[in-house]
């Protein structure tokens, strides 16, 4: 499990959730863009919660690793959609992407 510290609080979450996290953080700095993303965290009381990200060029976001008793908190579809987004502003394609691969339209239609 991974602790995600951002704008001063603290929230657990699977290592994997975590990496795609900062990953596709890292992609949106690089392509000056800014997303609200949603993941499954642990409260304070153990249950799963969710928790939004906004995350773009102005990200501080750091993780850490910590040993914790409860189960790993998982969610692979989130994972590949969070790799599939980054992997999309790192090699862009002429294929637009479908509408479940992004969580923000602008106005004008561009991603």
């Amino acid at each position: 499990m991974r602790i995600i510290i951002y704008a001063g609080d603290e929230y657990l979450t699977g290592d994997d959730i975590a990496d795609a996290l900062l990953q596709y953080s890292r992609a949106l700095g690089d392509d000056d863009r800014a997303e609200i993303i949603e993941i499954p965290v642990r409260n304070e009381n153990g249950e799963v919660v969710s928790a939004k990200f906004l995350i773009g060029p102005a990200s501080q976001i750091v993780t850490e690793a910590v040993d914790v008793p409860s189960p790993e908190l998982v969610d692979i579809e989130l994972v590949e959609r969070l790799h599939r987004l980054t992997i999309s502003i790192e090699r862009p394609t002429s294929a637009p992407l479908g509408s479940d691969d992004v969580s923000h339209f602008e106005p004008d239609g561009t991603l």
